[in-house]
């Protein structure tokens, strides 16, 4: 069954009749393409074009002081996402408002006047992921789903199992068979049911949308449940915003896999502006990819509007998504603020993760080498502006990518217990 034939027989996350208020201040889906609206359910794919969907709302006006007296967690945004009022009495993880780090160190090894790192590793399960996943089990038990599930290239699987644990609903997880070994471990250890599969994260991918099409009651948090979950990337956007003091950056460097993120940061910021939370104020978006899977980066600089899959071959395998769905919008975002794709090499991301742990003491994983080896490249080439005030997205602990670094670094010495052996060592 294809599941983009028709609206009627989109994949359908289960079958109870939609509480009132179960969407908060969501209205409707909206298509991204043709603007065509369609009642909130378990569609991912416009009836009309087949465009994608994406949530729209009749937005509160809400105040600084409504947000700040909220939880230190995504729910403090509860008014602004797809979610019940009562979110916060769910069993559901509590996400979001990490830190965001002034990094004095690392600007002035690259020559910015003032740098931030939006550290999301401080998650639950070490991740932004946290974030997503926790919007769109709101939205799937609303659903009435009796399986959570995903296809995932590491960290969405650590956040689908950990939640679904939480929440008392069975998982399964959808993995590529070559993920990184601490990933699949810290997805399985949740308990739920892990297949690994044979190809690259776009064969699972494509797997996951002909279960999702033929299985009743699977809310596939990244295909049929995918509107939801999106709008949980907004809350960067957010909390960055209010980390700051109400004000937008100037530049933001953002990782892209399958653009998602990239896009509903800057969809975060917008709604601030409208709902008049922040003054307007240009800012550019950066996208960072790795050049063995950065199908976004040439049709930026080619110039084209539409992204040409590719098959993945890189060590940031968090961001091996070789036909990103977000794509096109991440080029449609990144020229309209002025900014630009970017990828760097295996031998760049590495250097990246190591840079960001020696001046700023934070491990991050891969998809942190490429953005942080992105920001590097994008001062040394001039596209991006020192004097402007900039803020870099780590999103993962570098706990989850070990076997990248691990041949790099080690012990100075190996000696003996004497201090005869410590001096002969030369370590001073």
């Amino acid at each position: 069954m294809s599941t983009l034939s028709h609206p009627d027989t989109l994949p359908r996350a289960g079958t109870r009749p939609l509480r009132e208020g179960a969407f908060g201040n969501a209205v409707h889906l909206v298509c991204r393409e043709c603007r065509t609206t369609a009642p909130l359910g378990p569609s991912y794919a416009c009836g009309e074009c087949f465009g994608p969907l994406e949530v729209g709302y009749d937005l509160p006006r809400v105040t600084r002081a409504d947000i700040e007296a909220g939880p230190a967690n995504i729910w403090r945004y509860r008014q602004l996402l797809p979610v019940p009022a009562d979110i916060m009495s769910s069993r559901n993880m509590e996400p979001g408002y990490t830190r965001l780090l002034r990094a004095d160190n690392l600007a002035r090894e690259l020559g910015i006047r003032r740098l931030w790192v939006k550290d999301d590793s401080g998650n639950p399960t070490h991740s932004f992921k946290d974030r997503v996943v926790a919007v769109a089990l709101s939205a799937a038990r609303e659903f009435g789903s009796t399986v959570f599930a995903c296809p995932s290239t590491g960290n969405l699987a650590n956040a689908v199992a950990a939640a679904g644990a939480r929440a008392g609903i069975k998982t399964v997880v959808f993995i590529p068979e070559n993920l990184e070994r601490p990933k699949v471990v810290t997805t399985a250890v949740y308990g739920g049911t892990l297949v690994a599969v044979r190809g690259t994260y776009d064969d699972v991918n494509r797997l996951a949308s002909e279960i999702a099409g033929e299985q009743e009651g699977w809310a596939f948090v990244n295909v049929n449940v995918r509107p939801y979950y999106a709008e949980g990337s907004k809350t960067l956007g957010y909390e960055v915003a209010e980390q700051l003091g109400w004000r937008l950056p100037q530049q933001v460097v953002i990782p892209v896999a399958s653009g998602a993120q990239l896009t509903k940061v800057d969809k975060g910021f917008s709604e601030l502006v409208a709902l008049g939370l922040v003054e307007e104020s240009p800012y550019r978006v950066f996208g960072a990819q790795a050049t063995g899977c950065s199908p976004v980066s040439a049709a930026f600089k080619a110039g084209h509007d539409v992204v040409r899959p590719v098959r993945p071959d890189t060590v940031a395998k968090s961001l091996a998504i070789g036909n990103p769905a977000d794509g096109p919008y991440v080029l449609d975002v990144t020229r309209r603020t002025g900014g630009a794709v970017e990828d760097v090499s295996d031998e760049e991301v590495l250097e990246g993760i190591s840079l960001l742990a020696r001046t700023e003491g934070v491990f991050a994983e891969t998809a942190g080498g490429v953005t942080v080896a992105t920001l590097k490249k994008l001062v040394e080439t001039g596209r991006l502006d020192p004097d402007q005030e900039t803020v870099v997205f780590n999103t993962g602990d570098g706990l989850k990518t070990l076997d990248a670094v691990a041949g790099r670094v080690g012990p100075a010495a190996t000696i003996e217990p004497s201090y005869a052996a410590f001096t002969a060592a030369g370590l001073v």
